[in-house]
């Protein structure tokens, strides 16, 4: 993790919040459901530079893919919990990536973030009861887990090691 702000981590920053929203973009969206591969340029930023570079690239990416390809209205609840999965993803990454880091990281965010406090948020704007609703996103909460857990090992054994040589 750097605390100097560079030129090149500015840059790669940006092409993450780049990627970010051009994988929400073909992501599945239902209006209580989303399935895809966002959460890598996330990951990639919680790994290279830490837990306030993760959640902003969550947060500034939601914001602008709001803008520029809305679904609905926009709404700052899913902006903040955009930020709070990069910023979980960068605290559980800051020493070392490990498969126990992994699970613990994925529990929380689709457990607490995603499932609990995603679910409140689409319960609130579309007025649909909490725990029916919760009941549902359920089985996106196990599959996502399964993915973000796989995807996030793969990236971390195949992928940072050529970004750190490429841009760090």
């Amino acid at each position: 993790m750097h605390t100097k702000i560079s030129v090149k981590s500015v840059s790669v920053i940006g092409i993450l919040v780049a990627m970010e929203i051009i994988l929400a973009r073909f992501s599945i969206h239902t209006w209580n459901i989303k399935i895809g591969f966002s959460f890598v340029p996330i990951v990639v930023a919680a790994i290279l530079y830490g837990p306030v570079a993760g959640g902003l690239v969550g947060a500034v990416g939601d914001i602008i893919s709001a803008v520029m390809f809305p679904v609905g209205a926009y709404f700052p609840g899913f902006t903040l919990t955009a930020y709070l999965t990069g910023a979980v993803f960068g605290l559980c990454f800051q020493k070392k990536v490990s498969v126990l880091n992994v699970m613990l990281s994925v529990m929380i965010v689709q457990g607490a973030i995603s499932q609990c406090l995603n679910t409140y948020w689409i319960s609130f704007l579309y007025g649909s009861p909490y725990w029916p609703l919760f009941a549902t996103r359920v089985y996106q909460t196990i599959g996502m887990s399964v993915v973000q857990i796989i995807s996030i090992l793969l990236i971390d054994k195949k992928l940072i090691p050529v970004l750190k040589k490429e841009f760090l």
